[in-house]
């Protein structure tokens, strides 16, 4: 259902793609704050550390249409430390999510409700464990999504603030399994429940996005903003979570292109 659903989605963004003219939005950010991690697979320790992000959305949307198609890679990475700064593990990250709203205009007020799908594939690696040193982070999962915006004048500029929640409801996960080493999965072949379907309860994540945005032009805005991405999961008897915070900024480009057939 998963996969399904995922192709509805790229197949809906191609069909956007080939029709008339579009809004096209493009956002660019980056953040730093703290990371804090768990995975008993590495070590029964919590760290925390200082990461760094980069963020990138394209948003499409044609002029008579109450629909827009969405875009995002985010890249993250951190260095953190034990409790007592004698071991250190590095965590990095990629995600990738594509999704579709539907659109409320409410004068100043904007509301969007809809879904992603989202990919990540990210590492954590222990610099202290001499067996099992490095975790594989690989994960599908279904999203529901939705958006707010609402825009002001203030200091002969127009402000937006905005809010994004995104609530992942199904998907699946690798996952090695408590005491299982990558050498049994990868060079014995020894399969042990390493694909695991996951749901809000066994991976109860939340990512969320607010920004506030200052126009500076009909087609740039800059934006400063906090950004908080909650990665949990218990499988396989085993737990993890990688909290991000980071403070954010960067701008948004507005503009109108025309495709032909």
């Amino acid at each position: 259902m998963v996969l399904w659903l995922t192709a509805v989605a790229i197949n809906a963004f191609g069909q956007q793609q080939t029709a008339g003219s579009q809004t096209l939005t493009n956002s660019y950010e980056v953040g730093v704050g703290p990371t804090h991690i768990l995975d008993t697979y590495l070590s029964q320790e919590k760290f925390k550390g200082t990461g760094l992000t980069l963020l990138t959305e394209t948003a499409r949307q044609r002029p008579d249409s109450p629909w827009t198609t969405v875009k995002q890679h985010e890249l993250n990475v951190t260095n953190a430390e034990d409790r007592a700064e004698t071991v250190n593990e590095l965590q990095g990250d990629y995600m990738f999510s594509l999704g579709r709203y539907y659109e409320w205009n409410m004068s100043r007020l904007r509301l969007q409700a809809g879904g992603l799908a989202a990919l990540n594939l990210g590492f954590i690696y222990n610099t202290s464990n001499s067996n099992n040193p490095a975790q594989g982070r690989l994960s599908l999962n279904v999203m529901p999504s939705a958006r707010a915006s609402y825009q002001f004048p203030l200091l002969k500029r127009q402000w937006t603030v905005s809010y994004e929640l995104d609530l992942p409801l199904v998907g699946i996960m690798f996952s090695p399994n408590y005491g299982q080493s990558y050498y049994e999965i990868f060079s014995r072949g020894n399969y042990d429940n390493n694909i695991v379907p996951t749901t809000f309860v066994s991976a109860p994540n939340l990512r969320h996005h607010l920004t506030l945005n200052c126009a500076v032009s009909r087609s740039m805005t800059l934006r400063v903003g906090y950004l908080g991405d909650y990665q949990q999961a218990a499988v396989n008897n085993l737990k993890s979570h990688i909290y991000h915070h980071r403070v954010m900024i960067g701008f948004v480009r507005s503009f109108t292109i025309t495709n032909r057939p």
